[in-house]
């Protein structure tokens, strides 16, 4: 007998609630064979660009609570 093999459910990263990117606008069904297209630019709400508060560039790896500005979600 030929057994499924375990699905590893990664555990969603908390993201400032500040931090914008495009690909957050867009609706589209997501499908499981097709990796997600991160463009990369991304923007903090407080300032309007891709530098947060405290000077340092905004990214949805950047941005955590290791910042003085993070938000959690």
């Amino acid at each position: 007998m030929v057994t499924e093999p375990a699905r590893q459910i990664a555990e969603p990263k908390v993201q400032c609630r500040l931090l914008r990117s495009k690909w957050m606008f867009i609706e589209v069904e997501e499908e499981a064979n097709v990796p997600r297209s991160d463009s990369g630019i991304c923007w903090c709400v407080h300032t309007q660009n891709c530098l947060g508060p405290d000077g340092q560039v905004v990214t949805p790896q950047a941005c955590s609570s290791d910042r003085p500005c993070y938000e959690p979600l």
